[in-house]
């Protein structure tokens, strides 16, 4: 199995792209801390996990707080004894109130930032702390193929994600020599985005999407998912410090 005995930390894992990684890297042979909030979501996964025979844990975690990122780390390590893989998806998309940039609520921006950039980031830290002493992980990022472009209205959700191929450059650059990679997935249009329920025109999208995209619809998160389990996994061995469009031709 890919990923027999690694042990892997997943943000955003209670829902969408976290939590379809965190089923298909436990079936991989993984142990998975699942983190993010709300805490249902995340108790949920892990839950149903445990009860398909998987090793798991639930750890409700805010990213944007930095404090619980390092405990959810430092728990992550004491309960399995190393932390091999980190999985950072936890993500808003505030459809509402992000767009329009001379006329940004600039809350929904600081919002937005905190959790899809700087959550990111202090993912990474606090895995990189837990890595480098074993001198070997592999982190993978989940960007989205809005950081290519400048088209989506949603302004600081593209901007965020855009900086987290910076990011990704960053650690995979520095951080290689050390027998650590770090890759960075840009998934195509979702059929439902982050905070899906506040999109103003859900069906509309559906529609536009099915036209614009080569194979016909938008992707799911299990579509996803397997190239999280393969860029943790050592078949990706010399992959590191690049991004990875999935987007069924979307960008084409």
């Amino acid at each position: 199995m890919r990923l027999q005995d690694r042990v892997a930390l997943i943000t955003g894992g209670g829902s969408g792209i976290g939590a379809a990684a965190a089923r298909h890297m436990a079936a991989a042979g993984a142990k998975i801390a699942v983190c993010g909030i709300p805490a249902d979501g995340v108790n949920e996964v892990a839950a149903s996990l445990r009860a398909d025979g998987f090793e798991s844990i639930g750890l409700p975690t805010d990213v944007a707080d930095e404090k619980q990122v390092e405990a959810a780390v430092e728990k992550t390590a004491a309960k399995f004894g190393r932390l091999d893989i980190a999985v950072a998806s936890a993500a808003v998309q505030l459809h509402d109130r992000d767009h329009t940039l001379h006329e940004l609520d600039t809350e929904a921006w600081d919002l937005t930032h905190s959790i899809n950039f700087r959550g990111t980031m202090l993912t990474c830290k606090y895995a990189l702390q837990q890595m480098l002493p074993q001198q070997s992980g592999a982190i993978v990022i989940i960007s989205s193929v809005t950081a290519m472009g400048g088209g989506s209205p949603n302004v600081a959700y593209l901007t965020g994600k855009h900086a987290l191929l910076g990011l990704n450059r960053h650690i995979g650059k520095h951080y290689g020599r050390h027998g650590i990679r770090c890759n960075c997935i840009c998934p195509g249009a979702l059929e439902k985005t982050p905070n899906h329920d506040i999109h103003p025109d859900p069906e509309g999208r559906a529609q536009q999407l099915a036209e614009s995209i080569p194979l016909g619809r938008p992707a799911t998160p299990e579509d996803i998912a397997p190239w999280v389990t393969f860029l943790s996994s050592d078949e990706a061995r010399y992959a590191n410090g690049t991004h990875f469009l999935v987007d069924g031709g979307m960008s084409a």
